[in-house]
């Protein structure tokens, strides 16, 4: 009989964890222009938290710098601009009040529906609110960061579903 050879694996791999310092971030300009809300918000998380890069480690924040232009702008499917509410309270008694997103998107800070949607995709804690401090939102075309040179992406594009065409 053959004698059995046992192969011995003591080779051991170890994984890559990125360092606070070792960031490279990059910035980010996304036109959301008659883009589906959702799909937009998703994506935009994504890429705050950098989970879009080899080198993600969840304890760090490695995503990028993203300028939303054009939040006036977005759309929503369904009925949900008007059926979906934001409560707040005002801090006196009976004083809870009520706004739909059309409400909001009409009013002086259209950008807060944006805002909103990727904050509620986002980890809650100290490092989800300090990647929050990442993200940029206008309501019009014009945005104060062209000295830092910010890749556009062509979100609309990516898929068919992610444009409304109404």
């Amino acid at each position: 009989m053959a004698a059995k050879i046992r192969v011995k694996r003591s080779v051991q791999t170890k994984s890559f964890t990125l360092r606070h310092q070792d960031v490279k971030k990059q910035w980010v300009v996304i036109d959301a222009e008659g883009v589906i809300l959702g799909r937009l918000a998703a994506t935009i998380a994504t890429l705050l938290r950098g989970k879009h890069r080899p080198t993600f480690t969840p304890s760090v924040d490695s995503g990028d710098n993203v300028i939303v232009i054009n939040a006036d702008k977005v759309k929503m499917t369904g009925n949900k601009a008007t059926d979906k509410k934001f409560y707040y309270h005002t801090g006196y008694p009976g004083g809870i009040k009520e706004r739909t997103r059309a409400q909001i998107l009409a009013g002086a800070h259209p950008e807060r529906v944006i805002e909103k949607a990727v904050e509620r995709m986002m980890p809650r804690g100290p490092l989800g609110r300090r990647q929050m401090g990442n993200l940029k939102v206008y309501a019009g075309a014009e945005h104060p960061h062209t000295a830092q040179n910010p890749t556009a992406i062509d979100f609309a594009a990516r898929n068919p579903k992610n444009k409304r065409v109404k």
